[in-house]
């Protein structure tokens, strides 16, 4: 946090230096890039992430989608515009807030990160994305509509506050869950720790990694609160899943 103090934001503890939220994937042979927020080219170059076949965007809020410009690195490098897989909602957002991605192009302009929109119609199901099954679940975080992700036994569900109960359904079988928390103190963005607990005993998975979490949030002490099998991510995390 810009300006604090805090024990969190002076510790010299690794896993309370984070930067924005987001996941690598690998699966079948497929590197997958789930959001890509504002610090996305310090991750970039921190963990060596050279190629991406695809990109899914939970939602449009700053925080998950504001390294979009650094795509265009990718472009350079392989000549292949990037798919990417998306909510209507969330299309239509970036469609206003980043016109000229939707530009023809010019050689009198500067050349943009070329970007492949897939459009998911529907609230929740299952969708061909790079020939991979990906699961979908919508909710909302306040009155911004927010995609949950499914591959298999693992899922990865960030920004949620209000949501549907066929989302039990939807993640049913789940074997490692990544959810956000914000913090331990009720808030009216996100799930605080005793909601997102809940929500991850409902879900039954047998590991579950609390991500999106504020500088509220010292990673020692809270983690010695947590149940078997709750856990704080942190940036770097590696997890191995047979999805």
């Amino acid at each position: 946090m810009i300006g604090c103090h805090c024990e969190v934001c002076t510790s010299l503890d690794p896993c309370n230096k984070r930067l924005r939220p987001s996941g690598l994937l690998t699966w079948q042979g497929k590197r997958l890039l789930i959001d890509v927020g504002p610090d996305f080219r310090t991750q970039a170059l921190r963990y060596g992430i050279d190629h991406l076949d695809g990109i899914l965007i939970s939602h449009s809020h700053y925080d998950h989608i504001a390294g979009i410009d650094e795509l265009r690195a990718y472009y350079l490098h392989h000549r292949i515009p990037l798919p990417v897989l998306l909510s209507k909602s969330t299309y239509l957002d970036l469609k206003r807030r980043y016109d000229y991605f939707f530009q023809k192009r010019s050689l009198e302009t500067s050349l943009p990160a070329q970007l492949d929109f897939h459009v998911i119609e529907e609230m929740r199901g299952e969708i061909s994305f790079l020939d991979l099954p990906v699961g979908f679940t919508l909710y909302e975080q306040a009155t911004m509509p927010v995609t949950g992700f499914r591959f298999g036994m693992f899922a990865y569900i960030s920004d949620i506050r209000q949501y549907p109960d066929t989302i039990f359904d939807d993640l049913k079988g789940v074997e490692i869950l990544v959810l956000s928390m914000l913090r331990q103190e009720a808030s009216f963005m996100h799930l605080n720790l005793e909601e997102a607990i809940a929500f991850a005993k409902r879900v039954g998975a047998s590991q579950t990694y609390f991500t999106h979490m504020s500088h509220e949030i010292e990673h020692a002490k809270v983690s010695a609160l947590l149940p078997e099998g709750l856990h704080l991510a942190y940036d770097g995390l590696t997890l191995e899943c047979l999805v």
